[in-house]
This record gives structure tokens, sequence and C-alpha cells, in this order.
């Protein structure tokens, strides 16, 4: 989840919660919290406990989307068959993206038979192995940023030294917005670029400035600059 979204579920939780109250700085909090979590998920939590009780916390949001994935994995039954050819640590990121498909809602419900690859009668009934590959395939790639999307939350800022997922700060206060170079470096992340580099920007920083003072000057020699001032 993302700053952005992090606004909308605590618009979604003020219609659901009038009586809530949001403070200034409430979506940078929740946004931090929820932050490796999606916001369908979220809203669906939202719901679940809304039912339940007038106000809603991110803690119980958490809860209720964990136990939620936790639900999916069971019904799921996801069952690896494991690769010879793998690694142990590929094994293990194997087994990771199966049971992450199976949280996210990816794999369908199914048996402990269906699982194993079985019908009913004993016969084969899902090609489990294909479907390893295809999820193994899947989750391994890298997440796609939606696009128009930038998370600049997922970079560390080299302004101020703020950490993923941590608001900027100024003269120990939280901002807002972030600063520029990370808005930058998130940008350039996205589209598979380096991090800016600060000697750079400082040199552009100074060529704006001189080409501000160099317009000052041309104005002041300018023939009606008198009659304006």
């Amino acid at each position: 989840m993302n700053q952005d979204e992090a606004i909308m579920l605590l618009e979604y939780v003020s219609a659901a919660c009038p009586a809530q109250k949001v403070g200034e700085f409430t979506p940078d909090v929740w946004g931090e919290l929820l932050a490796p979590y999606n916001l369908t998920d979220a809203r669906a939590a939202v719901l679940a406990v809304a039912r339940r009780q007038p106000f809603v916390s991110p803690a119980e949001i958490i809860t209720e989307i964990k136990e939620r994935r936790e639900e999916r994995i069971a019904l799921a039954n996801p069952v690896y068959e494991g690769d010879p050819a793998e690694t142990g640590i590929e094994s293990a990121r194997s087994v990771r993206a199966l049971l992450r498909a199976a949280a996210d809602g990816r794999l369908p419900k199914r048996t402990i038979t269906a699982a194993l690859g079985k019908g009913s009668d004993g016969t084969p009934e899902l090609p489990s192995g294909r479907v390893r590959a295809i999820l193994g395939a899947a989750a391994k790639e890298a997440p796609k940023t939606r696009e128009g999307v930038v998370n600049v939350r997922a970079t560390t800022c080299q302004r101020c030294n703020a950490a993923p997922g941590a608001s900027c700060t100024t003269r120990s206060r939280r901002m807002a917005d972030a600063h520029p170079i990370r808005l930058a470096d998130a940008q350039r992340a996205a589209a598979g670029l380096p991090p800016v580099d600060p000697a750079e920007e400082q040199r552009e920083i100074e060529r704006r400035i001189a080409a501000s003072a160099a317009r000052a000057a041309a104005d002041t020699t300018r023939p009606d600059y008198k009659d304006a001032t």
C-alpha cells in the first residue's frame, strides 16, 4: 500500500466510522503500518472490523488481513512437489511464492486429494507440476508499478536519510511530501535507472541559480526597466 492508497483507505474508514478522528499525520502513520498489504484486503478488513465496533485501528486491520490470508492458504491446500534441479534457496523461494499466491487468492479452493493431483476416483485431476511452474515464474517476476503511480517511500531519501517506508523530515519534523531528490530517485527506480547523483543535482541547482541571476541582470539593462520601477 502506498501513500495515496492509505489516504483512500482512511476515507473509507471515515465513511464506515463517522465518529473516528483522523489527524494531519494519520495517513503517514497508517501508510507505514499497512505498507506490506494491498488496498483491497485492507478495505475488506475495515468492513469486517466496523461490523463489530465503532472504531477501527491499524492493528485490527492487520490481524483481520492475516486471518483472511491464512484462511485462503488453508482452503487452497498448496502442495509443492519440489524440483531436483533447484538449490535449497531456490526451493525455499518457490515454496514462499506458492504460499504467497495462495494467500493472495490466486490459487483456487481445492481438497487435499485435488491438491495432490488426483480426483476422487484416484485419477490425475490437475497438472500440478505445470501449475507450480507457472506460479513460480509469476511470483519471481519483479512487481510492476502501475502506470502513473510511483511509490516514493520505497526508496531511501538522500536528503534527510529517511529509510524506506518512512516519511521525509525537515528540522526534525515529518513532511507531508517527499524531498524532490527522493521523488526523482523513485521515478528513476521505476524506470530501471540508478539514483540521482547528489553532485549532479547540486550542479543543476547552481545552473538554475546562475540562469535566474543572469535573467535578473538582463532585466535591469532593459530600456523600460527604470520606467517599470
